[in-house]
């Protein structure tokens, strides 16, 4: 088993349930010789990770007062040490102390509490009722050592490079796990019997689902080339969700047990250990994020935005301006609680498709209804944009659709996931993604300008479909002006249109047509007098020198009590300096990231095929 040099194994200072004492041995077996981070995200007692005492560690569990605890022993060990020793071991004294209010007591004492409780209650055993409250009875041990002043000096040193985490393991391993990392899974077992249905460690249960969701996050972290070890209850059903890796059956002791002769089982290790090939980080970071060009989009630099901004202390952030959604989605995988809003339509129903939708996709029978023709449908874009952007197929293909997503599609996800679907069709389906002129110019023979809008459409829906994913987080999209939502969250991201001297940030004018299309065209504007049918652009205080600073003045002030990640070029305006100027009225510090970065269009006065647009992305970070 791999070990630095000259740094000794420890044993825990807690007793837990399901603890891995005994089979640390086995473990060593498939443990990686070489990795970059340790990740244990369902800690416990922590048995692995105090033999193993990596030089680099993330440690979390979803039970508060077990990682208030670790933080503690990391922390403050004379503290928790000295009120250890106040406590006595008694019936009287364990069931007042298990009974006391937690909200009134220091965190040194709950640190204490727990250690107390843990060598005192029946077998070392955590469980709590629904309400969540400790609920073990006393464990009627004669002379148990409550205050283990050599072994909790120990774990003290070992915790010292340790970063603990209190939080749901998808949450965490969305957020830190990365190639190369070696990730050690020990979740609730799937019972195997009567009376060895122990799942209790918190309030929540862990039920089939979860084991599946659990399934699902190993398939990630292999993909992304991480190496992950699992333990499981030796059963059918979990040999068969992990049906195809490698595993190992072991013997082992069960404490916990009401029945003597049951207390013998099988642990099943999982391991995927070689580590793929790693992905492109781009790659990782937008797994399943059906892109597509977009002035403005983050996509190519996310990550930069990641890797600037993953180790602020925040759970839950709003994407003021989130365009293609790009950023959103990167936040949802990184199991952040994320809050997304666009002014335009298009843009935020895309993220109410894939961000704040988790669970619903759409079905062949809904294909069925959508392909349908539909007598109520109209002519009004086979009419109206006739000869523009589409063929009279496509029209008559997108009148009918239009029709059917409004009238066949009752749940608001479904008919969400078809207008992103058919939007994105849309924007494929046009050379360079925008609708600033007619016809087939810029047409260099590239299959998405072959194909008809019915099957970029079929496509699609497949797309989107394969994006929609649960984070276990409630997240949700907005649509509406960044000043008038209100929204209490620990950063918020802003990519506004950026104002340069030589070009416009007119968005409605690149993407009125599909921006139409989600609106039904109700509430527009068109103005026929123009070739391509625009409508009237959306008033905006980013696309004028004389309103910009002060707008994003506004911003600022409106939301400075939290985090700000702003976006920006070195050719727009508020120059670089400006822009620390007023981040510096509402934050005590700002830093600047930049990156050297190449615009493919609409931040410069260039014809619309010269791929010459290079400027510096600013990223500026006010806390």
């Amino acid at each position: 088993m791999p070990e630095a040099i000259g740094i000794k194994p420890i044993k825990p200072f807690l007793k837990w349930a399901g603890g891995k004492t005994q089979l640390i041995g086995k473990l060593g077996l498939f443990i990686p010789s070489k990795y970059d981070t340790y990740i244990e995200a369902f800690l416990g007692g922590g048995a692995l990770f105090f033999h193993l005492r990596p030089q680099k560690s993330i440690l979390s569990d979803i039970n508060p007062e077990l990682i208030n605890c670790y933080i503690n022993v990391r922390d403050n060990i004379d503290a928790v040490i000295s009120l250890l020793k106040t406590f006595d071991n008694s019936e009287e004294n364990y069931y007042k102390i298990r009974g006391c209010d937690i909200s009134s007591l220091t965190q040194e004492e709950r640190a204490a509490r727990f250690i107390f409780l843990n060598r005192t209650c029946f077998n070392g055993l955590y469980r709590e009722n629904k309400k969540g409250e400790f609920n073990v009875p006393y464990g009627r041990y004669i002379n148990p050592t409550i205050c283990d002043e050599k072994r909790l000096y120990e774990a003290h040193e070992a915790l010292q490079n340790a970063r603990i985490i209190c939080g749901d393991y998808k949450t965490v391993l969305r957020r830190y796990a990365q190639h190369n990392d070696f990730i050690f899974l020990d979740p609730p077992y799937v019972p195997v019997g009567k009376y060895s249905d122990f799942q209790r460690y918190n309030k929540d249960f862990f039920y089939d689902d979860d084991h599946i969701e659990l399934r699902d996050e190993f398939n990630r972290l292999v993909s992304i080339g991480a190496k992950v070890i699992l333990t499981n209850s030796n059963t059918e059903y979990v040999q068969g969700l992990y049906a195809g890796y490698s595993s190992q059956t072991f013997e082992t002791k069960r404490l916990i047990s009401s029945k003597s002769d049951s207390r013998t089982g099988q642990d099943l290790v999982i391991y995927s250990t070689s580590g793929k090939k790693k992905l492109d980080s781009k790659q990782e970071l937008l797994a399943n994020f059906p892109g597509t060009r977009y002035m403005g989009s983050k996509y190519k630099l996310l990550p930069f935005l990641w890797d600037s901004i993953k180790d602020l202390d925040f759970k839950s952030a709003l994407d003021a301006f989130s365009g293609s959604g790009c950023v959103s989605y990167m936040l949802k995988q990184k199991g952040i609680k994320v809050y997304s809003n666009d002014f335009m339509a298009f843009s935020a129903n895309i993220t109410k498709s894939i961000v704040e939708n988790s669970k619903t996709r759409i079905t062949a029978e809904d294909v069925k209804l959508l392909l349908a023709p539909n007598k109520k449908a109209t002519n009004f874009i086979s009419q109206t944009f006739k000869g523009l952007y589409f063929s009279d197929e496509d029209n008559q293909f997108l009148d009918n659709l239009i029709a059917n997503i409004n009238f066949q599609m009752k749940d608001e996800y479904k008919k969400s996931l078809a207008y992103a679907a058919v939007t994105r069709a849309c924007m494929k389906k046009r050379p360079r993604g925008i609708f600033t002129y007619i016809g087939e110019r810029y047409d260099d023979g590239r299959r998405d300008l072959q194909l008809s809008l019915k099957d970029h459409f079929l496509e699609n829906v497949n797309s989107f479909n394969k994006a929609v994913f649960d984070n276990g987080q409630i997240n949700i999209s907005f649509n509406n002006d960044i000043f008038d939502l209100e929204a209490d969250v620990d950063l918020v991201y802003f990519d506004p249109p950026y104002l340069t001297a030589k070009s416009d940030n007119d968005y409605v004018r690149r993407y009125h047509f599909v921006e139409g299309l989600i609106k039904n065209w109700q509430g527009v504007e068109i103005d026929f007098s123009t070739k391509t049918k625009k409508f009237k652009k959306y008033p905006s205080p980013f696309d004028s020198k004389s309103t910009v600073n002060e707008a994003l003045d506004r911003l600022f002030y409106k939301f400075q009590k939290s985090i700000l990640v702003v976006s920006y070029s070195s050719n727009s305006i508020p120059s670089k300096e400006e822009m620390i100027e007023i981040l510096g009225q509402y934050k005590t510090h700002v830093e600047l990231r930049e990156i050297d970065y190449k615009y493919s269009f609409g931040n410069q006065n260039h014809k619309i095929e010269d791929n010459s647009n290079n400027v510096k992305e600013y990223l500026f970070i006010a806390t």
